[in-house]
């Protein structure tokens, strides 16, 4: 998938469906969904920009865009940190969080963040939840922000 809105590209697992956009929220300029082997749960990557984010606070903003997702995607739940960490995507600085969740209901998922400091005035990033804290599809969202590129 190229979303040049973002300024990423990013690997489709088989078996994801690509959403044209057309429902996504301001925030996001392109989207993957799959569904759990049951039907239900199941998992979806969002990609979106935004505006600059300095390298010595990209840490700090991607942690706070997590926690403020989680929030967003299991309302009145808890998150806990399972990784932060620095990294790299196409050669620029980039941040990855991700956090377990849990809702008032005790449907549980899990959020990975990878914020892209693309040039001094714009960022992206790649959003993945899922469903369910297990395997398999915590594996292809993994894959999936692994793979991101600039483009």
């Amino acid at each position: 998938m190229t979303d040049t809105a973002a300024g990423l590209s990013y690997a489709v697992p088989e078996g994801w469906k690509s959403n044209d956009g057309k429902s996504l929220i301001q925030a996001f300029t392109s989207s993957i969904t799959t569904k759990g082997p049951d039907g239900h749960g199941g998992a979806v990557v969002l990609a979106g920009r935004g505006g600059p984010v300095d390298e010595s606070t990209l840490r700090q903003r991607t942690e706070t865009a997590a926690r403020s997702n989680a929030e967003f995607f299991y309302p009145d739940g808890k998150s806990t940190v399972e990784d932060s960490r620095a990294t790299k995507v196409s050669g620029r600085s980039a941040y990855t969080v991700v956090l377990s969740t849990r809702d008032d209901s005790g449907r549980a998922g899990r959020l990975r963040l990878t914020i892209v400091a693309k040039s001094s005035d714009q960022s992206a990033f790649l959003l993945g939840v899922t469903e369910s804290p297990e395997p398999p599809a915590n594996r292809e969202v993994d894959a999936v922000l692994a793979s991101a590129a600039v483009v």
